[in-house]
């Protein structure tokens, strides 16, 4: 199932569509969706290497737009829509425990967020809801989801076949190690913050 899952996903850079549905994940992931974009960025690049920076821009830009949506939800939606998503993810509490802090140093946890596997989502209502300064984070954003893509699809496209190879050979693994990580940014947000 999960060779067909990943051959599946690799078929995606062939269809015109591909770009469309890397650009809607990398937007909604960026404040709602807990799937990353690299989930989908990965196949791409390794598909069509020669597409790298087109993909990583798509990312990039999407995923910056997308940020803006989850300041808009913290910033006039936090009471209605943003609890909610806090809630989900186990963080309505920690809200009131970080705001003095976040709206100090707030600018480096999203630059954090935005190139880790935190859930960056969570920072992206944080900054809206705390007030944290729009161009700061705007800013930061681009900075670290840039760096965040471009590195990844960069390095995709300079050693794509071996990566290529490993990954086919380690899928099982890497899917694992990729679950591990998601699942442990989840945890580290409910419990540790």
């Amino acid at each position: 199932m999960l060779r067909r899952l990943y051959d599946w996903t690799l078929s995606l850079a062939a269809r015109k569509s591909a770009q469309w549905w890397l650009a809607g994940v990398s937007f909604i992931e960026s404040s709602v969706f807990p799937i990353p974009p690299d989930a989908l960025l990965i196949p791409m690049v390794l598909s069509e290497r020669m597409k790298w920076l087109r993909y990583a821009l798509v990312c990039t830009i999407s995923s910056v737009a997308g940020a803006l949506l989850g300041y808009v939800i913290g910033a006039f939606l936090y009471e209605t829509v943003g609890q909610s998503i806090l809630s989900f993810y186990g963080q309505e509490q920690a809200f009131q425990n970080i705001a003095d802090w976040y709206n100090r140093w707030g600018g480096w946890g999203v630059l954090f967020a935005a190139v880790t596997p935190f859930p960056y989502k969570v920072l992206t209502i944080f900054s809206g809801a705390t007030g944290l300064n729009l161009t700061v984070f705007i800013l930061v954003s681009i900075i670290g989801r840039g760096f965040r893509f471009f590195l990844v699809a960069g390095l995709l496209y300079r050693y794509g076949p071996p990566i290529r190879t490993f990954i086919e050979k380690n899928l099982g693994l890497l899917f694992t190690l990729f679950m591990v990580l998601l699942i442990g940014g989840f945890l580290a947000v409910r419990y540790i913050f």
